[in-house]
């Protein structure tokens, strides 16, 4: 079964989140949430181990989904946003996300596509962000892993409705590139 996987990713405050949120709703699919937000609450003082935790629970809610649906699934973050998390803020991250990403990218039957939001949008502080101030060195970190990986991708510019509008509009473009199936839903 190749059920498509579209990742929502990007640096802090850069709409993921939202686009997220816009494209379960309008293709009927499921939505794996960032289970960073919930783990940390307002609590800035983690540590490199939680970012092992937070991983194993994402790409477990992730797999859940993937089980549980034989259509595409919508993911606010996967573990690619865990690995640049942990290398920006520990210098590292644990070699169980690394494995287990590059496991991820090499199973035949998953087909995934990035969606590398643009930072250039207000940043909105909400009590869990930490790099207001270096976007734009995050989105080519972003940029940086999304090649060194071949990961089929697009980046989204513009506000809320523009890059929905722009998704929306280069869904054939993206389909043909991972023969991904973008049927609406019923």
């Amino acid at each position: 079964m190749n059920v498509p996987i579209i990742v929502v990713t990007g640096a802090e405050c850069s709409g993921k989140t939202t686009l997220a949120t816009q494209l379960s709703e309008h293709w009927g699919r499921p939505l794996v949430p960032e289970i960073a937000r919930k783990y940390l609450g307002k609590n800035l003082n983690y540590h490199r181990d939680d970012l092992l935790i937070i991983a194993k629970q994402q790409h477990r809610k992730e797999r859940e989904l993937l089980d549980q649906s034989s259509h595409k699934i919508i993911c606010d973050t996967d573990l690619l946003v865990i690995m640049i998390w942990g290398e920006v803020k520990f210098g590292t991250c644990d070699s169980w996300i690394y494995d287990t990403f590059e496991k991820n990218l090499k199973q035949n039957e998953l087909s995934r596509h990035y969606l590398l939001c643009d930072y250039k949008i207000p940043w909105e502080a909400d009590g869990l962000r930490e790099n207001r101030n270096n976007r734009s060195e995050l989105f080519n970190r972003y940029t940086e892993k999304i090649k060194h990986y071949g990961l089929a991708h697009s980046v989204v510019t513009g506000g809320k409705k523009e890059r929905l509008a722009k998704v929306l509009s280069s869904r054939a473009h993206i389909e043909k590139e991972n023969q991904l199936n973008y049927t609406e839903s019923s």
